[in-house]
């Protein structure tokens, strides 16, 4: 975005170059000095002298080249604002994406930890019974199954929402917490 804010100012500064060049140039000098023949009569009266002159030019014929440059400078200026205007837009639809994702992870989040709580008393259950002899091996082995799998579940939700809190990171500009700059406050 930095980028696209600097190809809009330059575009900017081309507009004025490209004018400023249809305009007549003024230019002022101004000169002093002395004519004394010995160094002790530098600063004497009567060995002074100064001028001061001006001049002006003005591109006479240029076969409209001039304004055809101020005009692609111009038409230059309206496709880098349309350029600024589309990176905006496009890291504004980043972050509210990341921010959506975020959301819905907070959800899936939520649901896998139900479900992850939910597997573990279910197999707390599993084996009290198996231990009094009231239920089987096999219905052990498939809770302890479904707790592990309800687990992973758990762990991938995090994992979701950890890469889409980087994805927001980068999407608000990424290494903004590190700028030199910023440190030194």
């Amino acid at each position: 975005m930095l980028q696209a804010e600097a190809n809009l100012h330059a575009a900017s500064a081309q507009i004025g170059i490209a004018t400023a060049n249809r305009l007549p140039n003024i230019t002022l000098t101004a000169n002093a000095g002395s004519t004394a023949l010995a160094l002790d009569r530098v600063f004497t009266s009567g060995t002074g002298f100064w001028g001061v002159g001006a001049s002006l030019t003005q591109p006479i014929f240029q076969g409209g080249t001039l304004l055809h440059l101020e005009r692609a400078a111009k038409a230059a200026y309206v496709q880098a604002a349309q350029q600024y205007r589309s990176t905006v837009l496009t890291a504004c639809q980043n972050v509210a994406d990341a921010l959506t994702a975020l959301e819905q992870d907070a959800a899936a989040l939520k649901t896998a930890a139900a479900a992850a709580d939910s597997a573990k008393v279910t197999l707390d259950l599993s084996r009290q019974q198996w231990q009094v002899g009231y239920g089987g091996y096999l219905a052990l082995l498939n809770a302890e199954q479904t707790y592990q799998q309800a687990r992973l579940n758990l762990v991938q939700a995090q994992a979701n929402r950890f890469a889409d809190t980087a994805a927001l990171f980068q999407a608000l500009g990424g290494g903004w917490w590190n700028r030199a700059e910023l440190k030194q406050k």
